[in-house]
C-alpha cells in the first residue's frame, strides 16, 4: 500500500524529534546535524530503528537543514544520498515503512519582509528535492513559519516530483504564523496547491495545538497532521527537558485523532517513548472520516476571505479602464500613486482588491509582476488578478503570497484551455463569464447554461466547483431595459447550481445620471437574488450602505422605476480615489511602506517645514505605529531540538 492509500484508509505514525536523540548520543553540537548522515550514519540509523521499533510508520531523513544556504551543491548530494541510505538500512526488516524527505526553513525570510527573493527561495529548495525524487516516498515540508515561504518549497515539490506532499506550518500561542498567517489562510493555500496532507509542528505544546487543529478540523477539506513538542522546554542540571511526559502526550493526541488528525508524531522533546505511547492511544481507533467542507476560499499571506456569507467587496479602482490617473500611473511606472490606491480602499472596507494593468503601450507581464509584489508588500488583502494575457496571468499567481482569483474566464474553448491549467497548478479560484463564442446570451437561462459548461469542464481539470464563482454580467439598463432582470434572474439560476456568483456592478448605469444611486439600488436587489461579491468602488458611501441592506422585493420594473427616480438627480456624490491617493500624508506613506512617496512628501514638506518639526509631527508617530507591529514579531527555532 502506497502512503496515499494508507492515507485515506488509516492513521499514519510520524517519529519524534531527531535533534533531541542527536543530544541524547552526545554528540557535538558545533557541527551540522546533517553531516552525521556521512560521519556518524551508525547512530542516525540506530535513532530510525528506534522509532520503527516504537510504532512509527515513516523515518522522517536527516534532512532538515540539508540545503545550498549550509552546504555547497557537492556537499548537499552526499548529505542527501547519505540519509537516504541511512533510511534504507533503517527499515530492513521491516514492512510497509517509509522514507520522507525532510525539508525544512531556510533560515532567512523571503522579501518583502527579508532578502530573499521568491525564485531564489524556489532554487534552493528544488535542488535539494531533485535529489531524492525516486527514492523516498514522500516529502515532508514542516516547521515552516512563513507562508511565502511555504509555497515556495510546495511549488519545488511539485514541479520537480511526483511524490505525496505533507506540509507542516509553526502557528504561536495567537495561532498564527511569525508573518502572520492564520489557519484559515493555510488551509487556502495549502488545498489550492494540491498538498495530500496539511497540518502543524513545532513551537507548541500538545495541549495548545489542539486549539489550532480545533480551526483546521472545522475547515480543512484534506488530511490533518500535528507533531507538538513535548511540552515547554526547561533547562535542569544542564540539559534541556520538556514538561509534557509521554503519557500524557499520549492522551492528547487521543483527542486529536478525534478532532480529525490522520498524521500524528512528536516534535522537540519527543523520542521513541512518546511515540510507543501515541501508537497505544491510537489501537482502538479509527481515522474520522473525510469530508469535504465546500469553501470557497480565496487568501493572502494573513488571511482568507470567506464566498458564501456577508457580500465580499473587491475593490475595483486598480484598472486603467476609464481612469486616466490610474492609466498615467502605470505609463510612468508610478506605484507609489497605485499603492496609495491599494491602501486607501482597504481602509474604505474593501475585503479584496482587483489588479488590472492591461494598457497596450506597456509590458502588461512586467507590470503586473511589479504591482502585485509591490501591493502584496503594503496590503494584507487577498488579491483578484484581472487579466487576459495567459504570460501576465503565470507570472502574477507564481509570486503571489496566498491563494488568488483569477479574473477571468469564460464558455469559449480557448479561455477554458488558457486559464485552467493555470488556475489548477497555482491553486487559484476562478471568476467565470457567462459568455461564450456565441457571445452574451440575452435571457438568463443561456447564462446558466453557460455557467453550468464552465463548471464542468472546470472539473476535467480538477477544480472544484466551489473554485468557480460566476459572473453573470450586469450590462446597461440604458440600452435594455430588461438587462437588469436578466442578471439577477441568472443569479438566482447560478446559486441553484450550488456556484457563487459576483458582479461588476458599476456597468448597470452606463449612459445614465447619479451613476452611484443607481448602482447602490441594482446592488441591493443582486444581494436579495443571492449575490455573493461585488466588483465596486468602496469609495462610495451608498454602495457601502448597500452592500449591508439587501432588497429582496420585486425587480420586474427595475429599470424604469430607477431611470424615472435619478433622471432629476445630481450625478453621483461619489468620492473619487485618485482624489486622495494624491494626498496621501508623510505618515500614513510610512506606515504603509510607501519608500518612494515618503521621500518625496518629505523633500517637498521640507521646504516649508523645519526638519525637527517633521520629524516629531510626522516620522515618529508613524514609527511608533510600525514598532508595535514588531513587538508582536515571534522568535522561534529553526531546528527541531
Amino acid at each position: 500500500m502506497n502512503i496515499r492509500e494508507k492515507l485515506l484508509k488509516e492513521f499514519i505514525i510520524f517519529d519524534g524529534a531527531m535533534g533531541t536523540m542527536l543530544q541524547s548520543k552526545n554528540l557535538s553540537r558545533d557541527v551540522l546535524p546533517e553531516t552525521y548522515n556521512i560521519t556518524n550514519p551508525d547512530v542516525i540509523i540506530d535513532i530510525h530503528r528506534e522509532y520503527l521499533n516504537a510504532g512509527a510508520d515513516v523515518v522522517t531523513l536527516n534532512t532538515f537543514g540539508a540545503n545550498l544556504l549550509k552546504f555547497s551543491k557537492e556537499e548537499l548530494k552526499k548529505v542527501v544520498d547519505a540519509a537516504i541510505e541511512c533510511g534504507q538500512k533503517a527499515r530492513e526488516g521491516f514492512e510497509n515503512k517509509y522514507l520522507a524527505l525532510d525539508i525544512g526553513p531556510l533560515g532567512r525570510l523571503l522579501a518583502p519582509f527579508g532578502d530573499l527573493s521568491f525564485d531564489e527561495a524556489y532554487e534552493i529548495f528544488a535542488e535539494t528535492i531533485k535529489l531524492a525524487e525516486d527514492k523516498t516516498d514522500l516529502i515532508i515540508i514542516e516547521t515552516m513559519n512563513d507562508s511565502y515561504e511555504t509555497k515556495a518549497a510546495v511549488l519545488a515539490a511539485k514541479e520537480n516530483s511526483n511524490l505525496p506532499i505533507f506540509v507542516s506550518n509553526v502557528f504561536d500561542e495567537n495561532k498564527k504564523l511569525m508573518t502572520g498567517a492564520d489557519a484559515l489562510a493555510m488551509i487556502a493555500l495549502l488545498e489550492g496547491l494540491g498538498a495530500d496532507a496539511i497540518g502543524m509542528n513545532c513551537s507548541l505544546g500538545p495541549d495548545k495545538m489542539l486549539k489550532v487543529l480545533e480551526e483546521y478540523s472545522a475547515c480543512s477539506s484534506t488530511p490533518l497532521l500535528i507533531q507538538p513538542n513535548a511540552g515547554l522546554p526547561e533547562v535542569k542540571d544542564g540539559k534541556t527537558v520538556y514538561n509534557v511526559s509521554a503519557d500524557e502526550f499520549a492522551g492528547y493526541m487521543a483527542k486529536a485523532a478525534d478532532m480529525g488528525a490522520r498524521v500524528l508524531g512528536g516534535c522537540c522533546g519527543t523520542n521513541p517513548e512518546y511515540i510507543r505511547k501515541l501508537k497505544e492511544a491510537l489501537k482502538e481507533k479509527k481515522p474520522k472520516v473525510l469530508e469535504d467542507k465546500n469553501l470557497t476560499l480565496v487568501s493572502s499571506y494573513t488571511h482568507a476571505v470567506k464566498w458564501g456569507e456577508e457580500p465580499v467587496l473587491v475593490g475595483e479602482r486598480i484598472n486603467p479602464t476609464g481612469k486616466s490617473r490610474v492609466k498615467q500611473a502605470f505609463r510612468d511606472n508610478d506605484l507609489s500613486f497605485i499603492l496609495s490606491e491599494g491602501i486607501y480602499q482597504q481602509q474604505a472596507g474593501a475585503m479584496m482588491l482587483d489588479v488590472n494593468c492591461g494598457l497596450p503601450e506597456i509590458d502588461e507581464a512586467e507590470v503586473l509582476l511589479s504591482t502585485v509584489k509591490a501591493l502584496q508588500g503594503v496590503s494584507d488583502l487577498p488579491l483578484q488578478i484581472d487579466t487576459a494575457d495567459p504570460k501576465a496571468l503565470e507570472k502574477a499567481l507564481r509570486i503571489y503570497n496566498g491563494k488568488a482569483l483569477i479574473n477571468s474566464v469564460n464558455g469559449k474553448k480557448e479561455s477554458m484551455d488558457a486559464v485552467f491549467p493555470l488556475a489548477k497548478k497555482y491553486g487559484a479560484a476562478v471568476v467565470a463569464l457567462t459568455l461564450d463564442e456565441q457571445g452574451i446570451p440575452e435571457t438568463s437561462e443561456g447564462r446558466v447554461k453557460i455557467a453550468e459548461s464552465i463548471a464542468s469542464e472546470a472539473a476535467k481539470y480538477g477544480i472544484a466547483k466551489k473554485d468557480i464563482i460566476v459572473d453573470t454580467l450586469t450590462m446597461a439598463i440604458s440600452a435594455d431595459k430588461n438587462a437588469a432582470k436578466v442578471t439577477l434572474d441568472a443569479i438566482k439560476g447560478v446559486t441553484a447550481l450550488g456556484l457563487n456568483t459576483v458582479l461588476g456592478v458599476s456597468n448597470v448605469s452606463f449612459g445614465l445620471p447619479s451613476r452611484d444611486k443607481v448602482n447602490s439600488e441594482f446592488f441591493k436587489l443582486a444581494i436579495g437574488a443571492g449575490l455573493k461579491g461585488a466588483i465596486m468602488n468602496p469609495h462610495s458611501s451608498l454602495m457601502m450602505q448597500a452592500s449591508k441592506s439587501p432588497d429582496y422585493s420585486s425587480y420586474e420594473n427595475f429599470a424604469e422605476n430607477i431611470i424615472d427616480r435619478v433622471m432629476s438627480e445630481e450625478n453621483s456624490t461619489t468620492v473619487q480615489a485618485v482624489e486622495k491617493s494624491d494626498n496621501i500624508t508623510l505618515k500614513e506613506a510610512i506606515e504603509n511602506g510607501l519608500v518612494e512617496k515618503s521621500a518625496a512628501l518629505s523633500k517637498a514638506l521640507l521646504k516649508d517645514t523645519e526638519p525637527l518639526e517633521l520629524v516629531k509631527s510626522e516620522i515618529i508617530p508613524a514609527l511608533d505605529k510600525v514598532g508595535e507591529g514588531l513587538k508582536r514579531a515571534r522568535c522561534i527555532c529553526l531546528h527541531c531540538l
